[in-house]
């Protein structure tokens, strides 16, 4: 396993390597004095050396779910935990069910506020988005969080009722078995 990790890294940096080379490189045959290829190398440097670093993948909006059909919805709103929960950096969200109908929840985040309906996942996670705000509340065994779909950003994260707090204490006495750990045989 980790040598096919390796692999794969390896052949991910030397792609890398080859999108790095110069246009000028197809034209080496060009005889061009030693001075001049020092100096050009010299300022190729230094450019890249003050030049910013640019993110790999541009941020791309999430696109808005399907909405889970009406028994699905009854299945994933029993999951929904409510209450306040405390977040990471200071920040609470409220997930409150709304009184006019038994599948929508009402989140609040300071001054924003969400009317949210459960959508299906493949994942088994709870979801529950706002479409017209494009805000997704998406919640895990462990933690919860606020993202602002539009932006592809988090607004709050490790949000947690107590529910997620014992399952989070729990994960660190008895971590899950890691993905990239190596199977283990079942013995006869």
């Amino acid at each position: 396993m980790h040598k096919l990790m390796a692999a794969v890294v390896s052949f991910t940096l030397s792609g890398l390597a080859f999108a790095v080379v110069p246009a000028d490189a197809a034209h080496a045959k060009k005889k061009v004095p030693a001075k001049q290829v020092a100096k050009s190398v010299a300022a190729k440097s230094k450019a890249a050396h003050m030049a910013k670093a640019a993110p790999l993948v541009a941020a791309v909006p999430m696109v808005a779910s399907v909405v889970a059909d009406p028994k699905q919805q009854d299945v994933i709103a029993d999951l929904v935990h409510t209450g306040r929960m405390v977040c990471e950096l200071g920040n609470f969200v409220t997930v409150t069910p709304d009184s006019e109908s038994s599948t929508r929840f009402i989140v609040q985040m300071k001054k924003n506020t969400y009317h949210m309906s459960p959508v299906e996942t493949t994942t088994g996670a709870v979801r529950l988005e706002d479409p017209q705000a494009g805000a997704m509340w998406l919640q895990l065994q462990n933690k919860s969080m606020l993202m602002n779909s539009k932006l592809g950003q988090r607004m709050a994260d490790e949000c947690q009722s107590p529910n997620q707090m014992a399952v989070a204490e729990a994960m660190k006495l008895a971590p899950p078995p890691s993905l990239l750990d190596a199977p283990t045989l079942a013995k006869k």
